[in-house]
């Protein structure tokens, strides 16, 4: 009897997943537990091992393609063995066709509380979707864990499809204009009513009375514009295929953009106490096995501070402002041209300086040659990118949503400085907070930039 491939789920929030290149080929022999696949999860590429040894009868979803967990992905059997044509894209298994046209003839509207299959609903995001028949279950949510927001609906809203009028709303007769209901004159009345309209569109009315003032005189129709010019050809180029790293990377990018009001303040950064710091340790260090980066001081410096200033660990959300408990501290790292991934450094209040480094070595080593787990990319608080490695002094980070702000550290640079009234040259560093408007206000995301600011400053 054949046996199935299976879409994993490869971490316990991801629930779908991209099959990005497939090892073997349909009528290829292939061994139990040699890799058969590669999926791409949240930017993470993991090879998936067959389940049984045999022959690879078909494959069921190609190249490039994004399914869910559980989705039949290929099946493994006897050469000439018949297979299932289900599964693929469209699910798991088989859904009954009764079942099937019950679903499309009607959006499935939730009412609010929790769904079993999409997490919380709140009552705003209940009544948009009863208002526009709107299916949650094809809205992708970008709340904490998954959860649907009004953001999301509304998103949903503008880039679905216009649908064909239904004959009955046809035929239904259009409720008044706002004009017509307060009461009359011209200050309630449509404006070419008052300044001119072509005559059919303005109703029979009996003669009016002489005005006591001149008549206003349509305006002249303006002459018809000149016919369009043809467009120009397109210039000729090479479409460079989206890899799902960077489409990925894209599609987040541009979401975050639009959920939340970014506003970015800018500090500078004395390092002649971490520079000094660094040069004393580093060969201590070594003989831990672990490179001493001043990566290391930044998410250290950014730990203090958000302990002192705690609602910038959190989170938007339309039933309130989720602070959360746990530290975890993303880093930004550059993949090259196929984009950048965030791996996460979990519980980083706990780690000494010793500790983060050895976990920071740790991620960004795994992150360069595609080995880390989906997810080592999941369940940051707060992210750091260090864009000064390529020699930029200071940028405008875009927020890693959920979180609500993301740190950017520009090129450690000496400059000449004033101290104390006298000119000084120090390693000097540019920090730029990036953060959430409807969370922050610049009062406060000044201080806790100020916060991380003073810790590398006055490093012991």
């Amino acid at each position: 009897m054949a046996t199935k491939v299976i879409m994993p789920q490869l971490g316990e929030s991801v629930v779908e997943g991209t099959v990005t290149r497939w090892l073997k080929r349909e009528g290829e022999q292939i061994d139990e537990f040699a890799s058969l696949l590669e999926v791409n999860t949240d930017k993470v590429d993991t090879e998936i091992p067959s389940p049984a040894g045999g022959t690879l009868l078909k494959i069921l979803v190609p190249e490039g393609q994004t399914v869910k967990a559980g989705t039949i992905l290929a099946w493994i059997g006897k050469p000439g063995e018949a297979v299932a044509e289900g599964g693929g894209a469209n699910g798991a298994e088989a859904v009954p066709q009764a079942v099937q046209e019950s679903t499309q003839s009607q959006p499935a509207l939730r009412a609010a509380g929790r769904s079993t299959d999409l997490g919380f609903i709140s009552p705003v995001v209940a009544r948009l979707a009863q208002e526009h028949e709107v299916d949650l279950a094809q809205v992708k949510g970008t709340g904490a864990g998954g959860r649907i927001t009004k953001n999301d609906v509304l998103a949903y809203l503008e880039n679905r499809p216009p649908e064909a009028p239904h004959p009955a709303a046809e035929a239904a007769p259009e409720a008044p204009a706002p004009w017509e209901t307060p009461g009359e004159g011209d200050l309630f009345r449509p404006t070419e009513l008052i300044f001119g309209a072509p005559p059919e569109t303005i109703p029979a009315a009996a003669p009016p009375s002489p005005p006591a003032y001149p008549a206003r005189q349509p305006h002249p129709t303006p002459p018809p514009a000149p016919p369009a010019e043809a467009p120009a050809p397109a210039l000729p180029g090479t479409i460079v295929p989206l890899n799902p790293v960077r489409k990925a990377t894209a599609e987040r990018m541009a979401s975050s953009k639009r959920t939340a009001p970014h506003v970015t303040t800018v500090m500078e950064a004395d390092l002649s106490k971490v520079v000094a710091h660094r040069e004393a340790n580093r060969e201590a260090f070594a003989r831990d096995g672990v490179n001493l980066t001043y990566t290391a001081y930044f998410v250290a410096a950014c730990v203090a501070a958000l302990k002192a200033y705690p609602l910038v660990n959190s989170t938007w959300s339309e039933e309130g402002i989720l602070v959360y408990d746990a530290i975890n501290i993303g880093m930004a790292t550059s993949l090259g041209e196929e984009g950048l991934i965030v791996p996460v450094v979990k519980a980083a209040d706990g780690l000494s300086l010793l500790g983060l480094a050895r976990a920071i070595n740790d991620l960004a080593e795994r992150a360069r040659t595609r080995r880390l787990k989906p997810d080592e990319v999941r369940y940051g608080t707060f992210t750091i990118t260090n864009h000064g490695i390529s020699g930029s002094l200071f940028a405008s980070p875009i927020i890693n949503q959920p979180q609500c702000a993301i740190l950017g550290v520009g090129a450690i640079q000496k400059r000449v400085v004033v101290i104390q009234d006298a000119i000084a040259i120090r390693p000097m560093v540019y920090l730029s907070l990036t953060f959430d408007h409807r969370i922050l206000d610049g009062a406060l995301a000044d201080h806790f930039l100020a916060k991380i600011v003073e810790t590398l400053q006055n490093w012991v």
